[in-house]
Order: C-alpha cells, then sequence, then structure tokens
C-alpha cells in the first residue's frame, strides 16, 4: 500500500473523477482512465459477501494496478459486520481508501438492504459507517443518491452522519432510487446540501463534456465532478475539464480518437480473453463515436464483426474520418443513458 492519500488535497489539483459503473470500470479501463487524467479511480461494485466467501470473481472485480492510485474499491453488502470485513480485506490488499455503495437503485441489490436501501435506515447507515471506520486505516467515501424517494430525499443528514462518523468524502448522484437513470439530475439539490455540508461533497449526474463539469464544479460549489458516461462518449473529457479548471484552452478538434483507442484497446488484451475482448472493443468503440456523423452506421456494422482485427479496421477507418470534426451534443440522446454515472 502506498502512504496514506489526502483525498481532500487531491481534489484541489484534480476534481474530476472516474464514477464507477458496473460492467465498466474493470481494471483496464481505469488504468485508461487514469492515464488520461481521471484525478481518482473507483472500481466498479464488489460484493463485501463475495469477498467474505472467496469468490473469484469477485476478486477479480478488485484487481488494480499501481498506475491507477490513488485508487478506492468500491464496497457494498448487508450487515456492519461483512462490510467491515471486507473494507479490511480491501486495505490488506493495498488500495488507497474504500468506497461503500449506498446509492445503487438495482433491485437484486436493495432488496438485500444494500445499495441505496441503506439511505431508508440511519440508524443501519451510522452502525455500517463505524464499523468501517474502525475497521480500516485508510480513507473511508461514500456514494449515494439524493435519497429513497423525492418525498423522503435526505442528503443533507446523510452527509451529517458521515462527517460524524469521520467519513473523508460524499459523492452524491443527483437522481433518487425511484428516478433509477430517468429525468435529470438535480444539481441545485447537491448545491444544497453542499452548502449545509461540513465535509467534501462530490457532485455526479449528466455530465457530459468538460465545460459542463467546469460549471457544476463553480455553480455549486461542490469539491469535485464525477463524470460517468461523459467519459464513455469523450475520453479526453478528464484532461479537457482539467485544462479549463486550470485555465487553459483546449480544442476539441485536437482529439485523436484512433490514439486513445489503442492505448485503450492495450489495456484490454492484458485483461481479457479473445471473446472478451471482442465485446469491450466494439463496446467501447461505439460509445466513442457518438455524435459523430455516419455513428449509427458504423455501430451497426461494427456489432456485425466476426474478430477483432476486423472490428479494428472498421475502427480505424471511422476515427481516421472524423478527424477535425467537431462531436455533437448528445445529451438527449438514449444511447448512453443505460444506468452509468
Amino acid at each position: 500500500m502506498s502512504e496514506k492519500i489526502d483525498l481532500k488535497a487531491r481534489l484541489k489539483e484534480n476534481p474530476f473523477i472516474l464514477a464507477p459503473m458496473a460492467g465498466i470500470t474493470d481494471n483496464a479501463f481505469r488504468n485508461f482512465a487514469s492515464e488520461m487524467s481521471s484525478s481518482v479511480v473507483v472500481s466498479e461494485l464488489v460484493s463485501a459477501s463475495g469477498l467474505h466467501y472467496g469468490s473469484q470473481q469477485t476478486l477479480k472485480l478488485m484487481k488494480f494496478e499501481e498506475m491507477q492510485r490513488p485508487v478506492g474499491i468500491q464496497l457494498f453488502g448487508e450487515t456492519p459486520e461483512i462490510i467491515a470485513k471486507g473494507a479490511k480485506f480491501v486495505q490488506e490488499q493495498g488500495a488507497d481508501f474504500v468506497d461503500l455503495n449506498f446509492g445503487c437503485p438495482v433491485n437484486k441489490v436493495v432488496k438485500k438492504g444494500a445499495g441505496s436501501a441503506v439511505l431508508k435506515d440511519m440508524v443501519q447507515l451510522r452502525d455500517i459507517l463505524r464499523s468501517v471506520v474502525a475497521a480500516i486505516d485508510i480513507p473511508l467515501t461514500i456514494k449515494i443518491r439524493t435519497g429513497w424517494t423525492f418525498e423522503s430525499r435526505n442528503a443533507v443528514e446523510v452527509c451529517q452522519v458521515a462527517h460524524d462518523e469521520g467519513v473523508a468524502w460524499v459523492a452524491i448522484h443527483g437522481r433518487d432510487r425511484k428516478q433509477a437513470y430517468t429525468g435529470q439530475a438535480d444539481w441545485d439539490y447537491i448545491a444544497e446540501v453542499k452548502a449545509k455540508s461540513k465535509l467534501p461533497i462530490i457532485g455526479n449526474g449528466d455530465v457530459l463534456s468538460a465545460v459542463g463539469a467546469n460549471k457544476r464544479l463553480q455553480e455549486t460549489g461542490v469539491d469535485g465532478v464525477m463524470i460517468g458516461r461523459g467519459a464513455l462518449k469523450n475520453p479526453y473529457i478528464f484532461q479537457e475539464s482539467l485544462a479549463l479548471y486550470k485555465g487553459l484552452s483546449f480544442d476539441p478538434e485536437d482529439r485523436d480518437y484512433m490514439k486513445a483507442f489503442q492505448r485503450l484497446r492495450y489495456y484490454l488484451e492484458r485483461d481479457c480473453d479473445e471473446r472478451i475482448l471482442k465485446i469491450q472493443v466494439r463496446k467501447f468503440a461505439s460509445w466513442f463515436s457518438a455524435g459523430y456523423p455516419g455513428s449509427a452506421k458504423f455501430r451497426k456494422s461494427l456489432f456485425q464483426t466476426q474478430t477483432v482485427d476486423e472490428a479494428m479496421d472498421l475502427v480505424n477507418d471511422f476515427y481516421n474520418s472524423i478527424k477535425g470534426v467537431l462531436q455533437e451534443d448528445t445529451s438527449g440522446d438514449g444511447f448512453l443513458m443505460g444506468g452509468h454515472g
């Protein structure tokens, strides 16, 4: 493990963070995002119960490499004891911090009393936080939603409990659990929570551009901005957001998608067998194409390819065809609206 990280200082240097996304922010993509200037990276959702029972698939989800630091492992679970044990294991494996998920809206998670279901029970929340903080020496962060429902939004209360129990920061997705990934993230509410909270707040939801990331940062006073789907559309979003934050300029026409994609492929090849590699190449190439002329036709052709080399030939041709072309705003397009950041 590296020496204990000062997460608050890290946010001041670079407040733009890759959001944890199930099925996406695996070891390969976290390596790539770190190279592309994400301030911090967090694993996809890891089951504390899976760690307790030694599940090899669960252990694979929390794999990370030195280049990702600072890196956090995101846990979810049903009981304070199991989560605390999982957090201790995460520390032993050398992660820089533990992140607890109190935001996942998926039924199979919440029906067990985990994810966003914890937001309904402040006593349970306090017990979990207290148990985990007592079990580890590295920082603890949490990710939440605005509440279980709009009528029961309680992020201010959650942040107070988190502060009292020694949590390092709270990341807030600006939707309640009932909304899942529909509607718009409520950044006005995130700003309200930030104004009333005593600990760093990370805002999350519907951030699809560098300009938008900096606007949210300035208008809400949050300490950081977590970017999910925006990084699936534009792999340069962290570099561009950081440039604006430092008062520098950037030109979207300078994006070299083929260069970026070759780096992502490099990391994918180290972690994936041929079958998974083909899936990942097609998936990420499709996302990166959003907003460019001919992207729908490109995606259709891409998913008809049979081999990685065939897919890469198509990717190369398409990305070369869009050099110097500006990417259109796709915020109203459902293509990138699957359950992500």
